[in-house]
């Protein structure tokens, strides 16, 4: 496929988190500059003593960990640089799934030795948005959230739209990103593709974007084959047809940028393969697996899944890919420990990511 158009850039633990409208403008950093304010000024003596007596202090619940967040919480706003590229989780959507809905196969007596995992209501606490991936001018967005969409009651509870205003906290405007690639057509990762004002057809919500989403995803979902968490007919699907560039399994779709098909979730599932410099790389994952519980036993299917043999395929050729060196993941849905790695004991390895803003959205 021909190269997208470039279009220049112009908790730790439990506690209710402000939202980022009124967050945004005290905690957020910019993308294109260095070290905070506070972190650039000169360190006096004085200054290193205060700093050390508030590192030492435990931390405000209602404040996400700097670095690493927990499990049981719903993710910051975090980014994780690695070489010449810079991946950003912008959050859109609080989600908690049914513990047998939503994970039937994961055995009762796993939550009850992993309380870490499960967040107070007894559920699974996960969020939604998309991945910006910045390298020099350009951005790429990788899936847009769960928008005004609603998990079905048998599969959690959610509440999302704060993509948008994520991104205005992050002082990153629509028309500067040039691409939108879909890891699949769920609900939960196409919600805000679109937006309608009153009266008026629905229109791209990232209007210089590129809309690229797989062939093999694209077809089943257009001759209505697939029913369960498909995005709406009028709202997604209609204008989608009209902009879409599709791709194939191995295509470049951005600088950089590979496609892996990984069917199983969804007909045309993909993972994205985002190479740096240095040989390192980073498994954008999509929905290949919703906890790092399976993770540790691929064996243990989700619900939703379409295809559970092409689901453990899938995940043998992903964790393969996850052990190499200098490989890292990032997954959409495990609480507030989006990005990570898969060490040799098999489980997932939570990495540090700065946390530029608390996450922008609460279920009620």
């Amino acid at each position: 496929m021909t190269e997208p158009p470039e279009h220049p850039g112009a908790p730790s633990r439990r506690g209710v988190l402000r939202s980022a409208v009124v967050a945004g403008a005290a905690l957020a950093v910019p993308l294109a500059g260095g070290l905070p304010q506070a972190e650039a000024r000169e360190r006096t003596p004085a200054r290193e003593e205060a700093r050390t007596r508030a590192e030492a202090q435990p931390r405000k619940p209602s404040q996400p960990s700097d670095r690493i967040g927990s499990l049981g919480d719903q993710s910051a706003v975090r980014t994780f640089t690695l070489g010449d590229v810079r991946l950003t989780y912008v959050v859109d959507a609080a989600m908690e799934l049914d513990r047998t809905g939503f994970l039937p196969a994961v055995p009762s007596s796993y939550w009850a030795e992993h309380p870490e995992e499960v967040a107070p209501s007894g559920r699974i606490a996960t969020s939604a948005g998309g991945v910006l991936v910045e390298r020099g001018h350009r951005r790429l967005l990788i899936d847009v959230g769960l928008g005004a969409n609603m998990l079905p009651p048998s599969l959690g509870v959610s509440r999302g739209g704060a993509l948008l205003r994520t991104l205005r906290a992050l002082r990153v405007r629509p028309e500067t990103i040039d691409t939108v690639a879909f890891t699949h057509l769920h609900t939960d990762h196409t919600g805000m593709g679109f937006v309608t004002a009153p009266g008026r057809a629905p229109r791209k919500a990232f209007p210089r974007a590129g809309y690229l989403v797989a062939g093999a995803e694209w077809e089943p979902f257009w001759e209505h084959q697939v029913k369960v968490g498909a995005p709406s007919w009028d709202s997604f699907m209609v204008p989608m047809s009209k902009v879409l560039r599709r791709f194939d399994d191995g295509a470049q779709v951005w600088p950089g940028v590979t496609a892996l098909i990984t069917p199983g979730h969804s007909p045309g599932h993909t993972t994205f393969v985002v190479s740096t410099g240095g040989g390192r790389r980073i498994l954008v994952f999509g929905d290949a697996f919703h906890t790092p519980a399976q993770v540790a036993h691929p064996e243990w299917p989700s619900g939703p899944d379409t295809n559970v043999d092409k689901v453990l395929k899938a995940r043998r050729t992903l964790l393969a890919e996850l052990r190499k060196p200098h490989t890292y993941g990032f997954a959409f849905h495990f609480g507030d420990q989006a990005f990570g790695r898969v060490g040799e004991d098999g489980r997932w390895h939570p990495v540090p990511a700065r946390a530029l803003l608390p996450t922008p959205i609460q279920l009620p």
